[in-house]
């Protein structure tokens, strides 16, 4: 069968090495076989900057697996002439690095387009800007004074250019799937030069100006998400409530993209945001396109051995060896509403006391990205017991992980009975990178598979890898109502009876008592009322976890059995064949 898409381009950040999240997404969708029966060739599209030695470090890491084909700067040029002569007189014409060549995405190689634009010659840019402001009204000089913006607006022309001579060859049916608003204006420059050659999509994988406001106000998600369903029900719009937000450049970016061929967005939650960004948004197709579980098969013997080397480690670190594992896996940001973990352990300890059980949460999780260095962990863990203890005056505790340890992690653990909380704030999970006290055998896939249960009560959450990972080792997962996961897990599984895998807690469904007759009231909505029903809807998810808890091995053999059915219905080749690909082809 041939492939039903010539040639589809991926325009990200993380084209040159995998940074986060959509870097895992281009992982899952690209190592997809259903994805290679069906597109034809891939090429994926970002900048690179060689001033920063960490980012070329990890771009030529033998990790990476990058085979170069093009780099003046390297002196590899194992191209045609004609290319490589192209490729030369836009260097020369733009005043840029172009980087070609290949890698490997979820195992499978694909070709790489990357642009150093840190010297570029920025007169050239005066024709597109103008474009962008007469066909777009979109005014490039109100944002210039944001470095994110300027790069992604200076890579559009260069890494179109250089993408057209790639493409000369591909075929008719061509994609250009801009992945957030770092893609949209290369798709921008393509509609410029050759609209009529290539389908534009926008793949929104958050929506940018949603995440400000639930994050900037102490209402958070139960503000925001109130505001949102009235105002749906009422025709309104985000500026009509929270005002103008053209202020704000990914929301300015985000606007055009109502412009493409197509849009498609990484959760429910997702949907219903990008309609509220404005009327161009309100009618329009949006195809949902999740992202994928990972599905592994392991038996309830392997997750017995991991979760032994989990408890040793509590055993070294706090004395106990506790009955259950609790972990939550993330970035250490105020979106992942971390707080939310210690208000269900405190429901939870006073149950686990009564019935004479224990448990630990393992919180790995650092505001540093490349965490700490070796040396420093082992120092502090010899000095004053890290991780249990933590330092604010070393470069140990950093940002919002101050705040978080000694106003609410700390406190959580003196009152404490049964049940007790770490923070990691490291990178890796290793005995070489967290201490002599972590079991030697130790691998991060140990915390994976051996956890009970794993954390994820985001206040904002497009979609949420982390929080169902666990989901095919038996995990019971506890993401919040407003994480798009939870969408693709209840079609998963809507032949369950029940599915007990996933405990979902609504911090957002105000008690029935209190009514909002419509958004403008919702706004209304502070830290006081989240507060209120965090409080309660927290005992919930605590008596919901002690529930579902499996207490003999005929229930964990259950709970694997069922997980990992559902993660095998969310895995990568379901989002691409019955969700990516259909909504590219216009069949959605």
């Amino acid at each position: 069968m041939s492939a039903s898409i010539d040639l589809l381009v991926h325009v990200t950040h993380e084209a040159g090495v995998k940074v986060g999240g959509i870097g895992a997404v281009l992982n899952g969708l690209l190592g997809a076989d259903a994805y290679q029966r069906s597109v034809a060739r891939t090429i994926v599209v970002g900048p690179y900057n060689v001033d920063n030695p960490g980012e070329m470090a990890r771009l030529f890491a033998p990790g990476n697996r990058l085979r170069l084909l093009y780099n003046r700067i390297r002196g590899v040029a194992l191209l045609p002439a004609p290319l490589a002569d192209a490729f030369r007189s836009i260097e020369e014409a733009f005043n840029v690095e172009i980087l070609y060549g290949l890698r490997p995405f979820g195992g499978v190689e694909h070709e790489v387009l990357l642009i150093n634009v840190t010297q570029i010659n920025r007169d050239k840019m005066r024709d597109f800007k103008y474009f962008l402001w007469d066909q777009f009204g979109l005014d490039t000089a109100r944002y210039e004074y944001d470095p994110e913006f300027r790069l992604f607006i200076e890579l559009a022309e260069p890494a179109y250019a250089a993408l057209y001579h790639l493409a000369q060859d591909a075929g008719e049916r061509r994609v250009i799937l801009a992945h957030e608003w770092m893609g949209a204006p290369l798709a921008l420059a393509a509609m410029q030069r050759d609209a009529a050659l290539w389908r534009t999509f926008f793949y929104a994988h958050e929506v940018a100006t949603a995440r400000l406001l639930v994050e900037e106000h102490p209402g958070h998600d139960a503000r925001f998400y109130n505001v949102l369903r009235l105002a749906l029900q009422e025709g309104k719009s985000v500026s009509d409530l929270f005002g103008p937000q053209d202020y704000y450049f990914k929301h300015a970016l985000l606007e055009r993209a109502a412009l493409f061929d197509g849009i498609l967005a990484v959760g429910d939650p997702v949907v219903e945001e990008l309609r509220f960004m404005g009327r161009a948004f309100a009618h329009r197709p949006i195809h949902l396109v999740y992202n994928g579980a990972p599905a592994a098969r392991i038996t309830l013997q392997d997750k017995q051995r991991s979760r032994a080397l989990l408890q040793d480690y509590a055993r070294n670190l706090l004395d106990f060896t506790p009955d259950f594992i609790f972990s939550h896996v993330t970035r250490f940001v105020l979106s992942k509403g971390l707080w939310r973990d210690i208000r269900v352990l405190e429901h939870l300890d006073r149950i686990f006391q009564r019935a004479d059980k224990t448990g630990i949460l393992y919180i790995l999780s650092s505001a540093e990205p490349t965490g700490r260095s070796p040396e420093q962990i082992f120092h502090w863990e010899q000095e004053y017991g890290w991780p249990v203890g933590h330092r604010a005056d070393n470069g140990d505790l950093l940002g919002l992980e101050m705040d978080f340890f000694f106003q609410v992690l700390e406190p959580f653990n003196r009152r404490s009975k049964a049940v007790k909380a770490v923070l990691i704030n490291q990178f890796g999970w290793s005995r070489d990178r967290c201490g002599r006290r972590m079991p030697e055998a130790m691998t991060f896939m140990d915390l994976r598979r051996g956890a009970d249960v794993e954390f994820g009560q985001s206040i904002y959450e497009p979609f949420g890898i982390a929080q169902i990972e666990p989901l095919s080792f038996g995990a019971l997962c506890v993401p919040s109502n407003v994480c798009g996961a939870v969408g693709f897990v209840q079609r998963a599984t809507a032949d369950f009876p029940e599915f007990p895998n996933v405990i979902v807690a609504d911090y957002v469904t105000p008690p029935a008592d209190w009514v909002y007759h419509s958004a403008q009231e919702a706004l209304s909505i502070d830290q006081y009322a989240r507060d209120l029903i965090e409080r309660q809807r927290s005992k919930r998810v605590a008596e919901a976890i002690a529930a579902r808890l499996p207490l003999t091995d005929a229930e964990a053999r259950a709970l694997l059995a069922s997980g990992q059915l559902a993660a095998h219905r969310m895995s990568w080749e379901v989002v691409v064949q019955d969700y990516l690909l259909p909504a590219l082809q216009g069949e959605a």
